[in-house]
């Protein structure tokens, strides 16, 4: 294994874990962000960054990569900022619930339509719920016409679920050492629940 291979396994795994430890920092489990951990991660980064990286595929997966952790440190940056002002973004602000009230109620898909036996094997695979709110909302809306189906009454809102779906992925991807947990629904007793499964 030579050298930068070492170097681009560690950040990738560098990566992997900041994002872990970001998530229990804005969730409340950690008080303190991890600035020391992100500090080793870009001196890897920035080892690279000037340098010409001859083979191939290590310069694409050197790209893809810096890419993604730059995506992940946009992200992290907005929220600290956001915390430091006193003005939380995602699912404890009110930047979303503006959003969802200037939003038209989502239409049910066709996934919604499938028998119930389908659609319940049907899996939504999430990351990151701060980054994945898309897939966040495909089961939300998987979950509300489940409810519907079954004749479950009261009201479940979008943000709730966020915050759910978010706390159950910290907590296995920490716990589980995973890198994604996928939702799937099951219906029983006329009851429908969520069960989550560890993706490694």
């Amino acid at each position: 294994m030579t050298p930068i291979t070492e170097d681009l396994d560690q950040i990738e795994k560098g990566v992997r874990q900041l994002k872990i430890e970001w998530d229990k920092f804005f969730g409340g489990v950690e008080r303190k962000p991890p600035y020391e951990l992100r500090s080793r991660v870009e001196g890897l980064i920035r080892r690279y960054a000037a340098g010409e990286i001859r083979n191939s595929g290590e310069r694409f997966r050197y790209q893809t990569l810096t890419s993604r952790y730059n995506t992940f440190s946009e992200l992290w940056n907005k929220r600290l900022r956001a915390m430091e002002e006193g003005r939380p973004l995602g699912l404890h602000g009110r930047a979303l619930a503006i959003h969802e009230a200037l939003q038209p109620p989502p239409e049910p898909g066709p996934s919604l339509e499938m028998p119930a036996a389908a659609s319940r094997n049907r899996e939504v695979r999430v990351e990151s719920p701060e980054l994945d709110v898309e897939a966040v909302r495909e089961l939300f809306g998987r979950f509300v016409a489940a409810r519907e189906q079954t004749g479950e009454t009261g009201a479940v809102k979008f943000e709730s679920f966020q915050k759910l779906i978010s706390q159950q992925t910290t907590r296995i991807l920490t716990e589980k050492g995973a890198q994604a947990v996928d939702f799937r629904l099951e219906t029983k007793d006329g009851k429908v629940s969520l069960k989550a499964k560890a993706v490694r």
